[in-house]
C-alpha cells in the first residue's frame, strides 16, 4: 500500500552508497579483523560511523565475511571480576616452536584492562625466569601490589616462588585445578600472539623471535582494539580513557544518523519539485500522447 512503512528502519536511516563502499574498501584493507572490530577501527579513525550489525550484513552480502568456528562458551567459573587496573596481574609460560626445540614467553597482563605489563622470551622456564619476569613487572609499577593469578605449574607451587611472593608483600592465587579458566586472560593473549604473529613466519633466531614478539605486544597494547574492554586498546582502558571513547563514538553515530536524514529529506524535496519531471516510459505510446509531465 503506498505510503505505508514496511521497513524496520526509516528510509533516512540507510547507508549511502560511498558508505557502503568505504566499509567494503577498509575490510579489504583489513582482511584479519572480524566485522566488529573492524566497525569500531572505522569509527575511531572517521571512516564511517556504522553498528556491528550494520558492518555484519554489508560483508555478508559482499561475501568478505570471515567465517569463524566458533564453540558456545561454558559457564565462567572464575573468581570476582576487577574494577581496577592493577588489582590483578595474570602470570603463565607459553612454548613458543624454535628450530625443533622450544623458547618460553612469560607475560604479566593486568586482568582489568588486558595491558601486557612486561615480557620476556627465555630459553629456560625455572622458578627463577619467572621470578625475574614478575620482579619486571614490579619494577615497571612499583607503586602497585597486585594479587598475582597463576596456575598450577610446578614453578608457582615451589618454596622459592613462594617465598619471592613473601619478600615482595604479594598475595598469590593459583587457578583451581577444575576451573583453569580462571587464567584464561592470559591463555587468550598468549593464543593471540601465536596466532597474529609467532606462527606466520619462520622465527630467524632467537633475536629475530624477541624483535617480533616485542613489536606484536606494543601493537597490541597501543593500537590494536580488544573484544573483552569494548573494542579499545589496553592502554586506553588501562589509562582510564575508556568512557570518553565511548560516548565519543555514541556522538559519531548520532551525527552520521542526522547527516543521513538530511540527505534523505534534501534528495526526496528535489524529487518533488516541478524541475523534475517524472518519467512515464513505462506507458504505452498513445496513453503518453494523452498525459502532461508529472511529477514525484
Amino acid at each position: 500500500m503506498t505510503g505505508v512503512q514496511t521497513c524496520a528502519l526509516p528510509i533516512y536511516f540507510w547507508l549511502e552508497p560511498w558508505e557502503r563502499a568505504a566499509i567494503i574498501n577498509f575490510k579489504k584493507d583489513h582482511p584479519d579483523e572480524g566485522y566488529r572490530r573492524l566497525t569500531y577501527m572505522m569509527l575511531d579513525q572517521d571512516k564511517v560511523a556504522v553498528s556491528p550489525s550494520t558492518t555484519y550484513r554489508i560483508l555478508k552480502q559482499a561475501g568478505l565475511l570471515n567465517q569463524w568456528n566458533t564453540k558456545p562458551l561454558g559457564k565462567n567459573k572464575g573468581f570476582t571480576q576487577p574494577l581496577r587496573a592493577h588489582q590483578h596481574w595474570h602470570t603463565d609460560i607459553s612454548y613458543v616452536n624454535y628450530r625443533g626445540t622450544y623458547l618460553f614467553l612469560i607475560s604479566v597482563l593486568d586482568g582489568f584492562s588486558r595491558f601486557n605489563l612486561y615480557h620476556e622470551l627465555r630459553q629456560h622456564m625455572q622458578e627463577y625466569d619467572v621470578q625475574l619476569v614478575v620482579q619486571k613487572a614490579r619494577e615497571t609499577f612499583p607503586k602497585e601490589n597486585p594479587t598475582l593469578i597463576s596456575d598450577n605449574g610446578s614453578q608457582f607451587l615451589s618454596k622459592d616462588f613462594k617465598e619471592f611472593i613473601k619478600a615482595n608483600t604479594m598475595k598469590h592465587i593459583r587457578t583451581s585445578v577444575r576451573y583453569p579458566q580462571s587464567n584464561g586472560k592470559i591463555e587468550s593473549f598468549h593464543k593471540s600472539i601465536k596466532t597474529e604473529c609467532i606462527r606466520r613466519q619462520s622465527l630467524l633466531s632467537i633475536e629475530d623471535a624477541r624483535h617480533r614478539v616485542a613489536e606484536w605486544i606494543h601493537q597490541y597494547n597501543y593500537q590494536r582494539l580488544h573484544s573483552a574492554i569494548g573494542y579499545i586498546t589496553p592502554n586506553d582502558k588501562i589509562e582510564g580513557r575508556a568512557e570518553t571513547i565511548f560516548k565519543e563514538r555514541d556522538r559519531k553515530l548520532q551525527e552520521a544518523r542526522e547527516r543521513r536524514k538530511k540527505n534523505f529529506l534534501i534528495n526526496h524535496s528535489r524529487a518533488f519539485s516541478p524541475e523534475s519531471p517524472r518519467t512515464d516510459s513505462w506507458r504505452g505510446e498513445g496513453e503518453k500522447a494523452a498525459l502532461v509531465p508529472t511529477y514525484f
